[in-house]
């Protein structure tokens, strides 16, 4: 029955996420220059979970108090990742439906949100959060992140099941309102 599920939800949303699409922003790579590179196109990259791989050992991040947090310490939650950066037009248009999306799951403690700073600037990132007054938790990594995370794009979003497995992992913005994602979301949430 659960593998059914995650099936289930594994089609579902990507019959969804498949048909949305937005632009991604290039250049994740901490050591170049922060511009959008023109030439991006539309990204659709929304892999079934059996082609996958499920590495959360040793993925971890810190938040603005210091704290780090091992993807492997949240197996038995669902883990909505976003990798963003606060100079890309496509992660800042998708973070009001994430923030709404988050709004949702208020005092539901089986899933979280790992908004990752891919150019590691807390206090940049965390002051974007203050001033347009979303909820989201702001991360940098603390370790490498796989490349099966987070490719040469962002926005980047990575959910893992309950067990750790990625579910999906979409490039480019999304409106993560839909009420296809939202059911897809529910569906992960509500299982054992």
């Amino acid at each position: 029955m659960k593998m059914q599920f995650k099936n289930l939800a594994v089609r579902s949303g990507l019959f969804i996420i498949t048909a949305i699409s937005l632009a991604a922003c290039g250049n994740t790579d901490k050591n170049k220059e922060n511009k959008v590179e023109s030439g991006n196109t539309p990204t659709e990259e929304v892999t079934a979970k059996e082609t996958l791989v499920s590495t959360t050992a040793g993925i971890s991040f810190t938040d603005k108090d210091g704290k780090t947090v091992s993807l492997s310490s949240l197996k038995g939650k669902v883990v909505f990742i976003n990798f963003w950066a606060t100079w890309c037009p496509p992660c800042i248009q998708e973070m009001p439906t994430i923030n709404a999306l988050k709004e949702k799951y208020k005092g539901n403690n089986d899933i979280v949100f790992l908004m990752v700073d891919v150019d590691n600037k807390m206090e940049k990132s965390t002051a974007f959060m203050e001033k347009n007054k979303y909820d989201l938790p702001v991360y940098v990594p603390a370790s490498d992140i796989p490349s099966d995370y987070l490719g040469s794009s962002i926005p980047t979003t990575v959910i893992l099941d309950k067990s750790g497995d990625m579910i999906a992992r979409i490039e480019g913005g999304r409106d993560y309102t839909s009420p296809e994602i939202i059911k897809v979301v529910n569906e992960l949430v509500e299982s054992n």
